[in-house]
């Protein structure tokens, strides 16, 4: 019983989110048509949510306002919206269709213009309740980068930047574009201290890798970035570490009480520790369960110089999966191996393995050491041609030998940005909409462009796991995400598709160009062709989003 009242709670916590979310969207749509519409003396005869068979109506003056039993959509039916139907000459003032061209593209328009400023407002109350940004906090540096020689330290925080207060690390990146290869002053304040350091630095353009930003290029200092590696450790046998009960693998969420984000912190408080008991809280993942294990283990006292003395280390290099029917499965890895050579490059990091394979010339095999309880072993590889969706959702062929990593990113520092007033407010909400407009418009052209998987459509069942997922981290996340689908609304129902608002545009439109409608068989064709084109697309997305459930991609 308590099973099904938690598949039951679990079922209801993600349908709700959904049904608010499109239900809302589609008012606001269906409204704009509804008010321009009654302004302009057009009889509304039916304001429907839904399609199908009407569950709950209610009739006011002219117009029926019901729920329909399909809540996949809406519509607003209108008097006199059948051009082929007889109008008696006393009623044609309330018809549709003979109301003068300009109104007839007003009123269509009024659809996707109300999802625009629903998204405006919706962003304008994010803006006010604060949203959550990516910190101006530096994640892990190399020693070897330019950021690390001009200074900048793992963890400092950017404060100001050209003597500009910076707030989120958007802003940064903006102010280092702007100041291509000119000197940029920059003040941070070190990680766990008061202390600050004025820097100082010189951008360059790298290419952008955002594929729906306009911009190609962005300013960057080689090395700095907000990534940081996980307090995911790798443990030698018969370790200090080993022999207390950890595992490569192992998620270090806390030392001595103390929580711990970042692996660059494990040694400074490890050594802090030294010479007495240091008590753990681990997470440990077992391959197919979702949920970790969670438990406590403690290190015996001793005096150490860092942790590699205990026997732990990144975890960079140590095999958490082995793809089945991969090359690598067939040469005999193993998970808990790690990788200590690839051809000639000894590797530091996952990053000198990964880049080492994909250079592979398609010929001979590639040589991998690894070492395992202790032992070093030797294989001969040969990488086959992959095809996968990389971080911007292009979809990217390289050579692969199938290996997975346990190479696992922290995320980075998040602050909340809250507006200053309502103006700055207005002004963020507008700013991002246009913002976003841009990127859902960019996006479509880079399908077009195959430089964006089109196996990144995604339907009903994408909308309603995203509302979910979005509704359990926030109302921010939650109102964000109802903004973004409330723009591509805005962008989806302007395409000049018959069916959609956007076809409607392009006939009046060409009415209005040349003084007269297109005859009805041509409007009847173009009618079929788009129903046809928007069905394959709802099939399409409908495809993408159950292969995805189903982890088929």
């Amino acid at each position: 019983m308590d099973l099904l009242l938690s598949y039951l709670h679990s079922g209801v916590s993600a349908v709700v989110p959904f049904i608010v979310l499109l239900g809302l969207l589609i008012f606001v749509h269906e409204l704009g048509h509804f008010l321009v519409a009654k302004f302009f003396g057009v009889r509304v005869e039916i304001f429907s949510l839904g399609f199908g068979k009407k569950i709950l109506k209610y009739k006011r003056g002219d117009t029926t306002y019901c729920i329909s039993l399909i809540p996949l959509g809406g519509y607003v039916k209108m008097f006199g919206d059948d051009i082929t139907a007889q109008i008696p000459e006393e009623e044609k003032k309330y018809s549709f269709t003979h109301k003068p061209v300009a109104q007839r593209i007003g009123v269509v328009l009024a659809g996707p213009l109300m999802n625009f400023f629903f998204a405006v407002f919706v962003l304008f109350i994010v803006a006010m309740i604060g949203e959550q940004v990516k910190s101006p906090v530096v994640g892990d540096i190399a020693p070897a980068s330019v950021a690390y020689q001009s200074g900048f330290r793992s963890g400092d925080k950017i404060l100001k930047a050209d003597g500009k207060t910076i707030s989120t690390w958007d802003q940064f990146v903006e102010l280092l574009t702007e100041k291509n290869n000119s000197p940029i002053s920059v003040l941070v304040q070190r990680q766990n201290s008061d202390q600050e350091a004025k820097l100082e630095a010189v951008p360059h353009l790298i290419s952008n890798p955002n594929l729906l930003s306009l911009q190609e290029s962005i300013g960057d200092i080689d090395g700095l970035s907000t990534n940081s590696k996980a307090t995911v450790v790798g443990v030698k046998p018969q370790s200090v570490a080993a022999q207390a009960g950890l595992r490569t693998g192992d998620f270090i969420k806390s030392i001595a009480g103390r929580p711990v984000r970042y692996f660059r912190d494990l040694d400074n408080i490890f050594v802090s520790l030294q010479g007495q008991p240091i008590s753990l809280d681990i997470e440990r993942y077992k391959e197919g369960n979702e949920n970790p294990e969670t438990f406590q283990l403690q290190i015996p006292g001793r005096s150490f110089a860092s942790i590699q003395a205990l026997g732990l280390e990144s975890a960079d290099l140590y095999l958490a999966k082995i793809v089945d029917n991969s090359p690598a499965k067939t040469a005999g890895l193993k998970e808990g191996d790690r990788i200590i050579q690839v051809n000639e490059v000894v590797p530091t990091r996952w990053e000198d393995v990964l880049n080492t394979v994909k250079s592979f010339s398609g010929t001979g095999t590639i040589h991998i050491q690894v070492e395992r309880d202790g032992q070093p072993l030797s294989f001969e590889i040969s990488p086959t041609m992959s095809s996968f969706m990389n971080v911007q959702g292009a979809e990217e062929k390289r050579y692969t030998v199938g290996i997975v990593p346990w190479a696992i990113p922290a995320p980075p520092e998040i602050g909340l940005l809250k507006a200053d007033n309502v103006f700055a407010g207005l002004q963020r909400g507008f700013k991002k909409t246009v913002d976003v407009s841009v990127m859902t418009v960019v996006s479509f052209l880079r399908l077009v462009q195959n430089k964006i998987s089109p196996k990144n459509i995604g339907g009903v069942i994408a909308i309603g796991q995203a509302a979910s997922e979005t509704f359990k981290s926030g109302l921010s996340q939650y109102l964000q995400m109802m903004a973004f689908i409330s723009i591509n609304l805005f962008i989806l129902n302007l395409l000049p598709i018959p069916v959609l608002d956007g076809g409607h545009l392009l006939f009046y439109t060409i009415e209005a160009l040349r003084g007269a409608p297109l005859s009805m068989r041509k409007m009847e064709i173009a009618q079929q062709i788009g129903l046809v084109l928007l069905m394959s697309l709802m099939v399409f997305s409908l495809f993408n989003d159950v292969t995805r459930v189903f982890g088929i991609q």
